[in-house]
């Protein structure tokens, strides 16, 4: 009998149709195909004509499609008719739901408009949700970065122009040392994969700075555990050593930044400034002349060693500073966690590739001064980094010291560097200032975040106290360019500065893993006061899930799923492309809503337009836009410029171009994305290269050209710390005079982190990681990502392990200055032998994200956040000390110090609370394709 092969398809039809749009499954903006079956996502892969990822997708990409079925989806609007955080909701109508909020908001936009608070998660749409903001006249307005990232944003654009992970990328191309700092696994990733794979595959080296070898460190050729808080320590032994063998740029430091630049040496409020001309221009010594010109003078030979009339140059002081023995190796050693030896080998190393092994095109390009080069001259050296050495109270000057070390090493925008995405390079002075002149029944008079230049920025009232509800932008944090979303809650409930009456959030999970302290932010939500009334009075909250933070809200708003709406990924927000070019993207509903939601963004611009706000209303009173997909095509930030850059006008235009009714459409043929390419003359030296700045004048990323230095000597922080030392109309109360002192230091500095104070007897650092397959707390209840981490240890270093006796399968309490948790516990090796570490959201709270009870993420899944307090402990003084940056309000979860103790296993992990009612009905057992949900 003869055996017969089964007919088999080899090739199924995989779609019917596929849809092209772009992923919303972390930051990176990756374009993916959707393929549709019957008219449902049946299979998400990546774009190959996409300027991100070119075809490249990661686990989160390709799971999108278990966000749009998740059975946690919430299914319409709801109004709370039980206590706060019993889950009891009654569904309600949208008509209903927007006549309430109106009901809630316009009373006091008409009166007192600061008493609304507005705050976003990771929306990706700030540029909408900012303007309906400024719209409504409340100061209170924020988005995510204050808890996540400010400090790599803020400390990029004050020094540089730019920032590290959205705002630029190495030269993937020709970089052939990689150095990352404290990186964030879940942002960026398909770029940073490929671009690793592409550096590798050239022989180049990969170099890792991380108290935890997972992830990109894991891959790395070297890796160096340095304790946390440390980081920017090890950067500036980095710079003492680079100064000593005079292994620095000293030709781009004198063209272009303002280390040449004369500072002011006479005592008085003007000392430490720097010395202008009578248009206001930087002075620099011409060495051809020996006298001060300015500096953008054609010709000009600025001297970095010039003294004038009892003047140095910024280079001078920073010498001075740099070359100290405090910062020499064997000094900062034991503190950093790094051998005297290793330190002087990866400075040896840093200086090796960028001298010896710089790379030259033969390509002509003309400067902001007018001189011509023949050729461009790189510095195959390339740094990336992000949330770890930001999440520090010292992440500021931090990040602004490995700015620094790059730019000593001319490595910035140069061929094999570290480049900057279009719209950036912008200089400090191209952004905003921020505004909090509040009118009743009037928009706010300017927009709320920016970056202040001096003390006369600061959102301040009459009295000297901080305007907004988060205290940004006053003495405690001066430079909060993102707000600290962590401290609305916290000062709301304390009525600190003041007290508000309704609180906005969207996709902000605050009252889980998106706050610190959080028993006792649930607490703040549901606490009364003596009359029986809510404290914080009214919350209204949007998302698209049955995240913790529902139970909490008395309205919900339901979102769509990323696939079911429209999105903008704008210029006015930032940069999706690569360095060689602009590009921005689309969402667009690739599949209908099968509930009755409605994306955020077409929420806001109806509540504007039933408020009567500005801008979201004609002249008669009507509404200006019909939903968000009319106010993508249609408004204009200026005349001409818009949301989107591509097809403007006839369909012709790129960045500057009337309205296009077809605009939409053109980007979705083009698979929702438009590119448009930098000239190949200004792909380098961009903030000074005179092509670069006509383009990005042309295509309307500037009104007229901004060639700057970079600022590496910072002006504006100077003027804060003349205030600090008694100086000016605008000085700060007498508690915070010393403190700003130290952090608002003109040149990148490094001081202990604040959460250091008063721990001697919690030895060990405890650190949460994002983890690669996942992207904040909406990633983690996805069902096949849930299969790669469905609960999380504790992870412990070899020295900690064995000293506490553990075995595998034990469990630990852990205790901090502010609470304890009691948590399973892993070995790993590649540790930093004095910090603990977990991933971050996986563990949720019973009956949140329509989870089983019982699922490992609600019983041995735990969260770091129970232990970390908003508030630094109290210091016997009456005052309230954010636990945050001094200098930005960055939140610093990552100061975080602890104990460990072994105990006896436990069933779940502690501290448990008790499950909340979930609003949608509970997950099926087994999902297929195709099923009914």
């Amino acid at each position: 009998m003869t055996y017969r092969q089964p007919a088999l398809d080899t090739s199924p039809r995989v779609s019917d149709e596929v849809r092209k749009t772009t992923c919303y499954m972390c930051a990176c903006r990756c374009g993916i195909n959707v393929h549709m079956k019957d008219g449902r996502v049946a299979y998400i892969e990546g774009n190959r004509d996409h300027p991100v990822n070119k075809g490249v997708l990661c686990a989160k990409g390709s799971s999108g499609i278990m966000q749009v079925t998740a059975p946690s989806r919430l299914r319409a609007p709801m109004k709370r008719v039980g206590p706060r955080g019993s889950g009891e909701f009654q569904e309600i109508s949208w008509d209903e739901a927007m006549e309430l909020a109106v009901s809630w908001l316009k009373p006091l936009r008409e009166t007192d408009p600061e008493k609304m608070a507005f705050f976003t998660g990771r929306d990706q749409s700030q540029s909408l949700t900012g303007f309906w903001a400024q719209a409504y006249g409340t100061p209170n307005y924020a988005a995510h970065g204050g808890f996540c990232s400010v400090n790599m944003a803020a400390g990029g654009i004050y020094t540089i122009g730019g920032a590290f992970w959205e705002f630029g990328s190495p030269d993937w191309e020709r970089t052939k040392l990689f150095v990352l700092f404290g990186v964030a696994e879940d942002h960026d990733s398909n770029p940073i994969k490929m671009g690793i794979g592409k550096l590798k595959s050239r022989g180049g080296k990969v170099v890792g700075v991380n108290p935890i070898r997972s992830g990109y460190n894991a891959v790395a050729d070297d890796w160096y555990g340095v304790t946390p808080g440390s980081d920017g320590l090890l950067i500036l032994s980095l710079v003492h050593e680079l100064l000593k063998a005079g292994k620095i740029d000293l030709d781009y430091l004198a063209r272009f930044t303002n280390a040449p630049c004369l500072v002011n040496g006479a005592e008085g409020p003007e000392k430490g400034l720097l010395l202008r001309d009578a248009n206001g221009k930087q002075l620099v010594i011409d060495k051809r002349t020996g006298k001060p010109v300015a500096f953008d003078t054609p010709g000009v030979q600025p001297d970095l060693g010039a003294r004038h009339e009892g003047n140095v140059t910024a280079f001078q002081l920073m010498a001075e500073k740099y070359l100290s023995d405090s910062y020499a190796p064997e000094a900062v050693a034991e503190r950093v966690g790094i051998a005297a030896e290793r330190i002087k080998g990866l400075a040896a190393e840093l200086a090796r590739v960028a001298f010896d092994e710089a790379i030259v095109i033969d390509r002509a390009w003309t400067d902001f001064r007018g001189d011509r080069h023949d050729k461009m001259v790189g510095r195959p050296v390339s740094f990336h980094s992000m949330r770890g050495i930001s999440a520090h109270s010292n992440g500021f000057q931090t990040a602004r010291a490995l700015h620094m070390l790059q730019v000593l090493l001319g490595s910035v925008e140069v061929p094999g560097g570290w480049r900057m995405k279009p719209p950036y390079p912008k200089p400090v002075e191209a952004h905003p200032r921020p505004h909090c002149g509040v009118t009743p029944g009037k928009p706010l008079n300017g927009p709320h975040l920016g970056y202040p230049l001096g003390p006369e920025h600061l959102a301040l009232k009459d009295d000297g106290s901080p305007a907004r509800i988060d205290k940004a932008f006053s003495w405690e944090n001066p430079l909060s360019a993102h707000g600290l979303m962590h401290m609305v809650i916290s000062n709301a409930h304390a009525g600190d500065p003041y007290r508000i009456d309704t609180l906005f959030l969207y996709m902000a999970n605050m009252a889980w893993n998106s706050s610190m302290n959080t028993r006792a932010v649930i607490d703040m939500l549901t606490d009364t006061d003596e009359s029986g009334d809510y404290v914080i009075p009214r919350i209204i909250y949007s998302d698209a899930y049955s995240s913790e933070m529902v139970a909490y809200a008395d309205l919900i708003l339901p979102d769509t799923t990323y696939l079911e709406r429209h999105d903008c990924i704008s210029l006015l927000d930032r940069p999706i492309c690569e360095p060689d070019a602009a590009a921005d993207a689309i969402r667009w509903p690739v599949v209908e809503p099968d509930r009755n939601v409605r994306g955020f963004q077409s929420v806001i611009i109806d509540l504007g337009a039933r408020l009567g706000l500005p801008g979201f209303v004609n002249e008669d009173g009507s509404a200006r836009y019909k939903d968000y997909a009319d106010y993508i095509v249609n408004h204009e930030r200026r005349p001409g410029v818009g949301p989107l850059m591509g097809f403007r006008g006839n369909g012709d235009g790129v960045g500057r171009g009337a309205p296009n009714p077809e605009q939409m459409q053109k980007y979705i043929e083009n698979g929702a994305f438009f590119t448009a390419h930098v000239p190949e003359e200004a792909e380098f030296f961009k903030p000074w290269n005179a092509t670069y700045q006509d383009w990005a004048v042309k295509i309307g990323l500037y009104d007229a050209p901004a060639p700057y230095l970079f600022p590496i000597y910072s002006e504006p922080m100077r003027r804060f710390q003349l205030a600090a030392e008694g100086h000016g109309d605008r000085q700060p109360p007498e508690h915070l005079r010393d403190r700003l002192r130290v952090v608002m230091d003109p040149l990148p500095t490094w001081y202990a982190p604040l959460g250091d104070a008063g721990t001697e007897e919690y030895d060990v650092h405890a650190l949460t990681q994002r983890p690669m397959a996942m992207y904040h707390s909406w990633g983690s209840q996805n069902a096949w990502l849930r299969q790669i981490h469905g609960r999380n240890p504790l992870y412990l270093p070899t020295a900690l392990w064995q000293k506490h006796g553990f075995r595998d399968g034990d469990w630990a309490r852990v205790t901090s200055p502010h609470g304890e948790i009691v948590v399973p516990v892993a070995h790993m090796a590649g540790l930093n032998p004095n910090t603990v570490w977990t991933w971050n959201a996986i563990g949720k709270r019973k009956g949140a994200w329509a989870l089983d009870e019982n699922a490992p993420e609600a019983t041995k899944g735990f969260l770091l956040n129970h232990v970390i307090g908003e508030l630094m402990p109290p210091r016997g003084d009456g005052l309230r000390w954010s636990n945050s940056d001094p200098v930005t309000g960055q939140a610093a979860w990552f100061d975080l110090r602890v104990k460990i103790e072994r105990v006896a296993a436990r069933a779940q992990a502690e501290p448990g609370f008790p499950p909340i009612k979930s609003p949608v009905p509970p997950a099926p057992e087994n999902r297929r394709w195709g099923a009914e949900e």
